[in-house]
């Protein structure tokens, strides 16, 4: 029987990325996604909200342009798989954790919170992968692609119809 470990998420940046570079010149990058789940108690009609926090962890090409492009607060479309890493802290307790390791990449919103420079077509909300044959997914060129379509006044992000209570 086949497995699958597929990560799709949909959220904001809680920091700004972080990128270093192994002994042999390969760029890591990690960054922290927020997802926030909404919804309304059945009992009471108050509107719940549950945040939830994920590492993500982007490697070569995809890490250096997700540490150019991607700050604090930037919506971001990340595709990837789940793997656990289990360390030994300085008390010798061994410690678990689990991350996203992103294999595509999709900067979205508009123009604001880019910071950096010009980078052919990340301005616009670039899709990024981390083999240069596969394109971006579908879902992560809807954006760019129907750029074209929509009207100029306000870039839609598909976060319009949320309040504003970013946690961070």
């Amino acid at each position: 029987m086949a497995a699958i470990n597929k990560v799709i998420l949909i959220g904001n940046l809680g920091r700004d990325p972080e990128v270093r570079y192994t002994p042999n010149g390969n760029a890591v990058c990690n960054v922290s996604v927020a997802t926030t789940r909404q919804w309304k108690n059945k009992e009471s009609g108050d509107k719940q909200e549950e945040t939830e926090w994920h590492r993500v962890v982007f490697y070569d090409r995809l890490a250096e342009i997700a540490g150019e492009y991607l700050k604090k607060g930037r919506s971001v479309y990340v595709e990837g798989r789940l793997k656990t890493r289990k360390w030994t802290d300085k008390e010798g307790k061994e410690q678990y954790t689990t991350e996203v390791i992103a294999t595509e990449m999709q900067m979205l919103g508009g123009r604001e919170g880019m910071g950096g420079g010009g980078g052919g077509g990340a301005e616009e909300g670039g899709g990024y992968s981390e083999s240069p044959q596969r394109s971006a997914p579908a879902p992560a060129s809807r954006p760019a692609a129907s750029a074209a379509n929509r009207p100029a006044s306000k870039p839609t992000t598909g976060f319009d119809n949320m309040d504003d209570d970013i946690p961070f």
